[in-house]
């Protein structure tokens, strides 16, 4: 089971526990053009963690040489919280010889299996992935005004054929609305965060090379996603997580994006993330000397009532019995 919006893919696994193949696929979608599924391996792929993937569907079939680049955000999702989501992204290049990318230790099953956890709820698992095409080389698998039919048709499927193909028509006209903000064409979801960004670096895209509006937004994305995965909590940010940050922000900037400003906050990041590590080691420290020294009272608390004992015995006079 799976669900489509923008570049964003979800997918619920039901009866999770209860898969008996080695690995799965979800449903297939569409995002600029580009066939994908999911990949998932429930018992993990030779790990004990949930192993998950990104994979170029149909690719069998697809012209020789074609080769596409694509950043990707998979995440499983916490359904108690959001906050307690994981997320890891990095960016590929799919071909022949290497058609799917992602994840070997995606999340670890003893986590995962927690009946406390939030990530199984009533059996069932929710991944999502979110997808920017970068770069195409050879066909694209569905052209654009394809790709608009294919989500009218989901939609028709999705709603039991309640809407006429009128309007279904209609509709489509406006999943792919997007807006100019200063030159790169945006969804109207992200207006408000790119606008915001030129209010506070006027000049960060004067010297961004590309000029087709395709890679324009997908740079866009990319910007957008960099600085979502910086949001995060440090706790959810794994080292990984950051190299592949370093790696699409120096991405970003050989396309001409000055972005001196987010570099300055990944290394601030990156520093939170150092000192959460060291914090978190000298508390398990702490913990155990902390331990120790519990472990120490107690012994004392127990001699010294032993002694309290000795010499209230001690401080006893003899009885005239006793005496005589």
């Amino acid at each position: 089971m799976g669900k489509e919006v923008d570049n964003k893919f979800t997918w619920v696994i039901k009866n999770f526990c209860s898969q008996q193949s080695t690995k799965i696929y979800s449903d297939e979608f569409v995002v600029e053009g580009c066939k994908w599924r999911l990949l998932a391996f429930p018992k993990g792929n030779g790990v004990e963690h949930l192993s998950l993937y990104l994979d170029v569907s149909g690719s069998q079939f697809l012209p020789e040489g074609w080769r596409r680049h694509a950043y990707f955000h998979l995440s499983v999702v916490n359904q108690h919280s959001e906050e307690l989501s994981l997320t890891k992204a990095t960016q590929q290049w799919f071909d022949a010889s290497a058609c799917n990318w992602g994840f070997t230790s995606m999340f670890p099953l003893s986590k995962l299996h927690d009946k406390d956890g939030g990530f199984l709820v009533n059996g069932e698992l929710k991944i999502v992935a979110e997808v920017s095409v970068l770069e195409v080389i050879g066909k694209l698998d569905v052209p654009a005004e394809c790709e608009e039919t294919t989500k009218v048709l989901s939609n028709v499927e999705e709603n039991d054929g309640a809407e006429s193909s009128n309007d279904s028509l209609k509709e489509a006209s406006s999943v792919k609305e997007s807006i100019d903000v200063n030159g790169f064409r945006v969804l109207p979801s992200q207006v408000e965060t790119v606008s915001c960004i030129f209010e506070k670096h006027p000049d960060f895209a004067s010297e961004f090379r590309p000029k087709n509006q395709h890679l324009r937004s997908a740079y866009m994305n990319v910007l957008l996603s960099l600085i979502e995965t910086m949001c995060q909590p440090t706790q959810e940010l794994a080292r990984g997580d950051l190299s592949d940050a370093y790696a699409a922000l120096e991405y970003l900037m050989d396309a001409g994006l000055n972005l001196n400003w987010l570099e300055e906050k990944l290394e601030e990041v990156s520093e939170k993330k150092d000192n959460e590590e060291a914090g978190e080691t000298r508390m398990q420290e702490i913990e155990e000397e902390l331990k120790e020294l519990k472990l120490k009272c107690s012994n004392l608390e127990a001699e010294l009532e032993k002694e309290k004992a000795n010499v209230s015995v001690a401080r006893a006079p003899f009885s005239f019995d006793d005496v005589v």
